[in-house]
């Protein structure tokens, strides 16, 4: 069964002295990008959670947030020497640029530093992380699971509108296929007036000349190509959506063929009837594809 590339899930969880809040979240996207706001002091956590994450997803920009409150940090601060060089730079460059441009900057306070993102940090109060990453990756698997349980939910609820979208595009495909005998007589009809026309209006005729003419547009306006493949189509889609592996990329692919198969279609129709079963295959070709860029 395929597999959604939206969800969320949240969790908290506690052990002696810390207590943590997870948000696990992601959208679709064209491959996967992993974006994770974990403390950095954690050793170990953040590639630990990219590898667990690559383990189980093939696509979709995922967010991973955990929230730590440290019970024994007796709201200790520190500063972070690094990120403060950083600021420090910056601030010179900003205000040699304004210098050089004729502007007239307020000078910053400490106060106005420390409020700055990442000048400050808590502490800690820990030297040895090692307990608190263990117990914290157990804690994210029961996340995961709910995680990964929402995508196979939405992932269920995708398969059955596009079971249902392949579905109306067989039907198109063989009210058009039941079409054809119809079109064929009215388009055999049309041009027979037409010649009656034209032998009214001259003698100068060539019946080779003109019998090779009415065979290529014959072939021109022939479609059993077109309906052949879109059936191909269909079967193609409904086996990748029971592949149980992640197969949204093909999916996208084949429904730009199905696109492609439904505009030739509309453009050899020659005939009213058929060209508003293109159209409608057109409507819900494009359905499909919205439906498709959420399939991991």
């Amino acid at each position: 069964m395929i597999q959604s590339m939206t969800a969320f899930a949240t969790a908290k969880g506690a052990i002696p002295g810390h207590d943590w809040t997870w948000d696990l979240r992601s959208v679709n996207g064209k491959g996967l990008d992993l974006r994770l706001r974990v403390p950095d002091w954690i050793e170990g956590l953040d590639p630990a959670l990219r590898a667990r994450l690559g383990q189980v997803l093939a696509r979709g920009n995922v967010s991973l947030t955990l929230r730590l409150n440290s019970a024994d940090a007796s709201g200790q601060v520190a500063v972070n020497p690094d990120r403060l060089e950083d600021v420090l730079r910056a601030m010179a460059l900003v205000e040699d640029r304004a210098m050089s441009s004729g502007l007239s900057l307020a000078p910053a306070t400490a106060a106005d530093i420390l409020t700055l993102r990442g000048v400050l940090e808590a502490g800690t109060g820990e030297s040895d992380s090692t307990a608190l990453c263990a117990a914290l990756l157990a804690d994210f698997e029961p996340l995961l699971t709910d995680f990964l349980a929402m995508r196979a939910a939405e992932g269920a609820a995708l398969a059955q509108i596009l079971h249902a979208q392949l579905d109306e595009i067989a039907r198109l495909t063989q009210a058009a296929q039941d079409l054809l005998a119809q079109r064929s007589a009215d388009i055999a009809r049309a041009h027979q007036t037409a010649l009656a026309r034209l032998r009214d209006s001259t003698t100068d005729l060539d019946p080779a000349r003109l019998a090779q003419e009415l065979a290529l547009l014959a072939v021109k306006l022939d479609v059993t190509e077109e309906l052949d493949r879109l059936r191909a189509h269909v079967r193609a889609a409904r086996s990748l959506l029971e592949s149980g592996v992640p197969v949204g990329r093909k999916i996208d692919f084949l429904s730009q063929e199905f696109n492609r198969e439904a505009n030739t279609l509309c453009s050899k129709a020659q005939h009213s009837s058929l060209t508003e079963i293109g159209l409608s295959l057109k409507t819900v070709i494009d359905q499909m594809r919205e439906q498709v860029q959420n399939v991991e």
